[in-house]
This record gives structure tokens, sequence and C-alpha cells, in this order.
């Protein structure tokens, strides 16, 4: 059994959320795909997936050495890399577009980090908070977070978005903190212009519950939003990648830790898998690794 392959092909499974998907992208067929995960089973001596015809859920075994998985595919790739000839490098221009919210939180970063690996490629990092036409505006890759995607275009998926209710303290010496979502409708709530403008949306004992809300401050991103919330202006739903570091340093206090917001998925979206350059090919192998399913701005959220 080529181990590492059927590694990839598990840890495919789970980045695009199935079989056929992750058969598609890795250009094999359903039935090898199946191979390769039961042979993968068969190595660790566990059952890694439950699968039904509706879902794929991971097992704790599979919880377990998925992000193990992870870690051997990326020494391979920086093992690979290590050796290969110079002209095998990605090299080139890479036009890219995200939020301006998680281009500043985490992709400078992710980006800084991949230049370094591929010296040879040149990002140019467009930050846009609108949905771009990837054809007409020569975008070759655009993270977005949605739950409704374009389905002419090609989308692999990163991670969760995940989402807190947060206020500054200031804010909390000034009003009592909400003990309940529907206490939300009753404070100074700082809304995103496109997301939850007057109704914000929550899972409670595995419930859907929805609030109307309202607020002296809107914005069309979502650094605007922290910015007025850790000035004390008011209640706000942030991303968890953008708010994660602030409610760690103790800079803003996350309310309502029993209500999940509704979470979305962070996708790399691209136009055609036809004549992939090198360079967006190992962009998106970076990304995925970069950004697992569980990320580290999550932890102990």
């Amino acid at each position: 059994m080529d181990r590492l392959q059927a590694m990839r092909v598990f840890v495919t499974v789970v980045d695009l959320g199935s079989q056929s998907a992750a058969a598609d992208h890795l250009d094999l067929s359903r039935p090898v795909v199946s191979r390769y995960l039961a042979e993968l089973e068969d190595w660790v001596g566990a059952r890694l997936m439950h699968r039904t015809t509706r879902k794929l859920s991971l097992t704790a075994a599979g919880s377990e050495i998925l992000p193990r998985c992870r870690q051997m595919i990326e020494l391979s790739t920086d093992m690979q890399a290590a050796v290969s000839e110079p002209h095998d490098a990605p090299r080139g221009l890479l036009r890219i577009s995200v939020s301006t919210s998680f281009g500043q939180a985490q992709l400078a970063d992710a980006m800084a980090a991949y230049v370094k690996r591929y010296p040879g490629v040149s990002i140019d990092l467009q930050m846009l908070d609108r949905t771009v036409n990837l054809v007409d505006e020569r975008i070759d890759l655009a993270i977005r977070t949605s739950n409704d995607l374009d389905p002419n275009l090609i989308a692999r998926r990163l991670t969760v978005c995940r989402s807190v209710v947060c206020a500054a303290p200031a804010y909390l010496k000034e009003q009592a903190a909400p003990l309940r979502v529907e206490e939300l409708s009753r404070h100074n709530c700082l809304t995103h212009s496109y997301f939850g403008k007057s109704l914000w949306h929550f899972e409670e004992d595995g419930e859907p519950v929805s609030v109307p809300v309202q607020g002296n401050i809107s914005a069309n991103e979502a650094s605007t939003l922290l910015r007025a919330t850790l000035a004390g202006a008011g209640v706000a739903m942030l991303p968890t990648y953008q708010a994660g570091v602030h409610i760690h340093s103790g800079e803003l206090v996350r309310l309502l830790p029993h209500a999940e917001p509704r979470q979305m998925s962070i996708y790399a979206v691209y136009a055609s898998r036809k004549h992939m350059p090198a360079a967006l090919r190992s962009m998106l192998d970076f990304l995925v690794l970069r950004f697992p399913e569980n990320p580290e701005w999550d932890i102990g959220l």
C-alpha cells in the first residue's frame, strides 16, 4: 500500500466532505478512493470515518490521526521541494482576492510563509470586501467565507469560520452582560452591512434561534467593527480568526458561550482546473495545510 497516498486520500475526503468529491479532485475513481481508505483503516487498526449516504463524520480514531496525516503530507512536500531542481519550483505571479478582515488577521502571515518557501512566486494580494469576478478581474484565487458558493466555480474547502459574540470590558461596566440571546435586542449591537445586519442566528441546545438586533454603528467589513468593539462602542458578532487573540488577552469578553453563532466555511475558489499553473496548485496545497479543520485561532475559545 502507498501509505502516503492513502493519507492524502483520507485528508482530501475530509476536506471536501465526500469520497466522490475527493475522487474528482485527485483524478481517481470512487472504488480506488474507497480502497485507499479501507487499506489505511487496516493499517491503523481502527475505523476512521462514519459513512452514510447523507453525511461523513470522523470517528475518535479519525480525529486523532487526521492532524498526523497532514503533518506527514507536509513533510513529504517539504522533502520533495528540498531536492527538486530549480526549474521545477513554482514561479510566477498569483493574484489573490480576500476580505480585509481575513487578509489582515490571517492571510498576510500565511503569504509571508509561502513566499519564503517558494521565492519564485510573487503575490498580488487584493483586499476586497465584495465578491469579485475572477475572470474579468484576472484573479487567480479568491478566499471566500460562505455557505452558498457560485456552482460555476471550483472551490476547495479550507476550514470552518466560527463567530463569537463579544464586547469590551468598558462597555460591560456600563451595560450588564446579556445572559440569554433574547437580551441582545436591548443592547447596542454593532452589525455587518452584509451579514446579520438586523438578525443574528444561533444554535442553542441543538435548536436554531434568531434574534433581532440593532445599534448605532454598522460597517461593510469586520475590521472596522473590531476596532469599534475594542473601543467599547457595543456588542459585536466577530469571526474567531479575528477576535480570538483579543479575547485571550482580555481586551474583549466572550458573551453567551452556550449559544453558537451560525458557522460558515472558508474556501479557496478558482475558475478552472485546466492548465493549472504550478504556483496555483502549490498555493492550494499550502493553504489546506495552513488552515486545517480545527484552526489554531479557535483553541481555548
